[in-house]
Order: structure tokens, then sequence, then C-alpha cells
């Protein structure tokens, strides 16, 4: 299961992470992110200890979402080092984002 991130723990859980960060941009109302949602909690399982792979209900946390310009989602932001090194807007096949996370391990 994806960690429940938050706009008080998303410093400590992303930008300060010694891994590669995947966080999935969601809301409850949004078809493509429930097409989105089982996947990355797939991609949790698969690349845990490798990766963290986390989740933010942009409802619930509107600082963080502002603060990285989320206009659509799902929105999915890759971090290396407290930085976004890629981004996939929209739904995707999980092939896609396996790929843009294997580039940064």
């Amino acid at each position: 299961m994806a960690l429940e991130i938050n706009d008080s723990n998303f410093e400590e859980l992303v930008l300060k992470s010694t891994k590669p960060v995947l966080i999935d941009f969601w809301a409850e109302w949004c078809g493509p992110c429930r097409m989105v949602g089982p996947v990355v909690d797939e991609l949790a399982k698969e690349y845990e200890g490798r990766a963290v792979i986390g989740k933010i209900n942009v409802d619930h946390n509107p600082k963080v979402s502002m603060d990285f310009g989320i206009m659509s989602i799902p929105a999915l932001l890759f971090f290396k080092d407290g930085k976004v090194v890629d981004k996939q807007v929209g739904a995707v096949p999980k092939h896609i984002l396996v790929k843009k996370l294997d580039a940064q391990l």
C-alpha cells in the first residue's frame, strides 16, 4: 500500500528521502485517479525498500498541491534528492510508470 503523504509529513517523507520518490496527486472524485490508484499501490509493494511510493489527496492537502503547481490530476511526480526529476499527468499504463521510476534507481 502506498504511503499517505500530507502537507505536514511531505518534507520529511519526500524532500528528505535518500531514495527515489513517486507521489500520486489524486482526489476521490477523479475517475482517472481511481484507475491509477491500484497501480500505484502495486508499485509500492514491488519497490518496497528501493523507493518511496506515496499518495497525496489534493482536496485535503492544498499546500503541497499548490507548491508544485498541480492543475490536473492524476499527476505523478518523481523526486530524487528532494527535486522533481520527472512528471506524468493523466492515467497511463503501469509500464510507463515503471520505466520512469527505474530511471531514478
